[in-house]
C-alpha cells in the first residue's frame, strides 16, 4: 500500500484541506445517530475558563453547574452504536504503567463495537474511502482487523509497566499519568458519564478574544475539567456525534498519513477545525479536534 502525506500540514497552517473538508462534510451529512442539541441534550456553558499553570491541578472554577443539564439516556442506550460504546468504557485500568487485563469478554465486545460501527453509513463511506487511496483493504473482515489494531491494540505507553494502553482507552476513555496529568478524555459520553458519577468537573469553556465564543448548540468545544482531582487546561471534544463519526474521521487522518504527529485543519458543518493526530506505531496515540471558530465569525 502506498503511504501518503496528502493531510500533513503544519499546524500553524489555517488553510483548511480541501479534500479533507470534503471527505468529512459527507460523514457529517451522514451521521444521522447524531444526538440533536436542545432536544436530546442540553449543556450549560457558564462561565470562560481561566489559565491553568503547566503541572498545577488548581482550576478556577468558573462554572458551578455540570456541562450536561440533559442527556436523554433512553435514546443513547437505543442508537446500537452508543450501547456498544458505552459497554467498552469501563474496560479500562485508568493509570499508565498498569498492565491492562483484557479478559475474552472484553475481546468480544471490542469486536461487536467494530461490528455495528461497520454497519453505518458513516463507517461504509470512510472504508470506501480509504480502499480508493489504497490505505485500506477492500475485504469488510480485513478492514475489521486494520481498526482493531489502529483502537484496542494494546501497547507500552509507560516504559517501565506492561502493555497499559491503546488508542481507543486514551482518546475515549481518559488516563492519567504518574497520577499528577490527565491524557486524553476527548469523548463526551464518557465525560457526561462520568460528570453523572461525580468524577469529572466542568470548570469552562476555552475560548480566545471572542473569535470562538461558543453557543450551546455547537458541536465542538475547548473545554476546561477536573477528573478525579486532577486538572486538564484544555481538552477538545466533539459533542453529541456518535462514535462511529469519531472513529471514522481519526481512522482516516491516522491511515493518511505516516508522520509521528499529523496536524491538519478542516471546515466541517459550520467549524472550522484543527485535527491532531498522534501515532503510536500502527495504532493511535493520541487524536482530538481543536475547535478553531465556529460560525464564520473569524473568516
Amino acid at each position: 500500500m502506498e503511504t501518503s502525506n496528502v493531510f500533513s500540514c503544519s499546524s500553524d497552517s489555517r488553510q483548511a484541506n480541501r479534500e479533507l473538508t470534503e471527505v468529512l462534510n459527507e460523514l457529517w451529512r451522514l451521521d444521522t445517530n447524531r444526538l440533536k442539541p436542545g432536544t436530546d441534550y442540553r449543556i450549560s456553558l457558564q462561565g470562560k475558563a481561566g489559565y491553568v499553570a503547566q503541572g498545577s491541578n488548581y482550576a478556577r472554577d468558573r462554572a458551578h453547574a455540570p456541562l450536561f443539564a440533559y442527556v436523554n439516556e433512553d435514546k443513547l442506550k437505543s442508537i446500537e452504536t452508543f450501547s456498544h460504546f458505552i459497554n467498552l468504557l469501563d474496560n479500562y485500568e485508568m493509570s499508565t504503567g498498569v498492565s491492562e487485563m483484557v479478559t475474552s469478554e472484553e475481546l468480544q465486545e471490542n469486536r461487536v463495537f467494530i461490528d455495528a460501527i461497520m454497519e453505518t453509513d458513516v463507517m461504509k463511506c470512510a472504508h470506501n474511502y480509504l480502499v480508493k487511496k489504497g490505505q485500506s483493504p477492500a475485504d469488510p473482515g480485513q478492514f475489521k482487523r486494520q481498526l482493531y489494531d489502529i483502537w484496542f491494540r494494546l501497547y507500552h505507553r509507560d516504559r517501565s509497566g506492561g502493555e497499559d494502553s491503546c488508542g481507543f482507552e486514551h482518546v475515549f476513555v481518559g488516563e492519567t499519568k504518574y497520577g499528577q496529568e490527565i491524557m486524553g478524555l476527548h469523548n463526551w459520553v464518557q465525560f457526561y458519564l462520568q460528570e453523572k458519577h461525580g468524577h469529572v468537573d466542568y470548570k469552562g469553556y476555552k475560548a480566545r478574544d471572542n473569535k470562538d465564543t461558543p453557543d450551546e448548540d455547537d458541536h465542538v468545544l475547548n473545554l476546561q475539567f477536573s477528573w478525579k482531582g486532577l486538572v486538564k487546561p484544555i481538552g477538545g471534544s466533539f459533542i453529541g456525534v456518535s462514535p462511529e463519526f469519531e472513529v471514522a474521521l481519526f481512522t482516516i487522518i491516522f491511515l493518511m498519513s505516516t508522520e509521528k504527529m499529523t496536524s491538519v485543519v478542516a471546515k466541517v458543518d459550520e467549524y472550522v477545525l484543527e485535527f491532531v493526530v498522534y501515532r503510536h506505531g500502527r495504532s493511535i496515540g493520541t487524536s482530538y479536534p481543536k475547535l478553531l471558530s465556529s460560525n464564520n465569525r473569524d473568516l
